[in-house]
């Protein structure tokens, strides 16, 4: 089991069940910019239900007789979702199947087709827009509408979600076997997958420390600053009122580090609290360093975009927002409600 996580709270005293089916739970990438038009790679825009990522890559590449490492997309979407996501075809010197073979009744629809020069990069898109529905929803009224305002006003901390861990942690739980086990080779994207789960789990573990001090919202002398809807980040050598003030307006966010090796951006003294937080994680940071993964920072909070709500008469609530590319929505209902995931339900009335 995952360790519980330190919450800004107190969250509402309400419960609700999430993704009874696949249509509650909808999800939009937002590519951001227009393909070319023209060049080596298929743009495919597809709508999947109850199908995982690669999932569709492996279909992709079957109907277009290529290797998956010629298929790009640029994030992970859910199995148990209606999601909407591109994918890049690398088709140099090759025919194009028809692409609606693709399209399974109640599974996949091909929305968009059009060429590209370059592959579709993990990350590159602009965000994804969700629609959720919350159901069977009971609980204090009142204190979801304060935990709806806050969350809309004050954004919620950036944990990685459940997702990046596998169910229950099973693949971080693998992860930290296969590290005890002197590192054994692994397939590219196993190995990608352990690596991930371990350093999520020590960013994880790092904003717990910042949501517990109450300064995962603001910053500290010598954080690095992460500027709102950028990559951009510099570092803070010097705090003064006007920076603060950018930070409590949402500007820019204090950033903690993804492990891995190369020089520090923050102050030697926000290290060292940091390396006392994970001393007990000495051995995989130092893992991640000689697995040749390099430092860099994620923001510690996430300000949903366009975050809106409706109660409806059927006991459930609908909330609609955006998130930047990496963020979990999960995050979002963490710091609302106890929540239970709907299809788990019906598999556990169903053994």
């Amino acid at each position: 089991m995952m360790p519980e996580l330190s919450r800004v709270g107190p969250i509402a005293q309400a419960h609700a069940l999430i993704r009874c089916n696949p249509e509650d739970f909808l999800v939009d990438e937002q590519l951001g910019f227009a393909p070319d038009g023209e060049g080596e790679h298929v743009f495919l825009h597809i709508e999947k239900r109850g199908l995982t990522t690669p999932d569709l890559v492996e279909r992709v590449s079957s109907l277009a007789g290529i290797h998956p490492r010629d298929i790009g997309y640029s994030g992970l979407k859910d199995r148990h979702a209606v999601t909407r996501q591109w994918i890049s075809v690398r088709m140099a010197g090759k025919a194009e199947p028809d692409w609606q073979r693709l399209q399974v009744p109640g599974e996949v629809v091909v929305l968009n087709c059009c060429r590209h020069l370059r592959k579709l990069k993990r990350g590159v898109h602009r965000g994804n827009a969700f629609t959720l529905h919350l159901r069977a929803l009971q609980g204090d009224k009142s204190g979801l509408l304060s935990a709806l305002e806050r969350i809309r006003d004050r954004g919620v901390p950036n944990y990685f979600g459940e997702q990046r861990f596998g169910r229950g942690g099973a693949t971080l739980l693998q992860a930290r076997a296969w590290v005890q086990r002197g590192a054994r080779k692994l397939s590219h994207s196993k190995r990608g997958l352990f690596l991930s789960a371990l350093r999520s789990e020590l960013f994880n573990r790092l904003l717990a420390e910042r949501v517990q001090a109450d300064t995962w919202a603001c910053l500290r002398e010598g954080d690095v600053c992460l500027l709102q809807g950028s990559r951009s980040l510099f570092p803070c050598t010097e705090l003064d009122d006007a920076l603060q003030q950018r930070a409590v307006d949402g500007d820019v966010h204090p950033g903690l580090p993804l492990w891995g090796s190369g020089a520090s951006l923050q102050s030697p003294s926000l290290v060292a609290v940091q390396k006392s937080v994970l001393s007990s994680e000495a051995a995989v940071c130092e893992f991640l360093e000689r697995a040749g993964l390099t430092l860099s920072y994620r923001a510690a909070r996430l300000l949903p975009d366009d975050f809106s709500w409706r109660f409806c008469d059927d006991e459930s609530l609908v909330l609609t927002f955006s998130l930047p590319p990496g963020s979990y929505a999960t995050a979002v209902l963490a710091e609302l409600l106890d929540y239970r995931e709907g299809y788990r339900e019906r598999e556990g009335r169903s053994e």
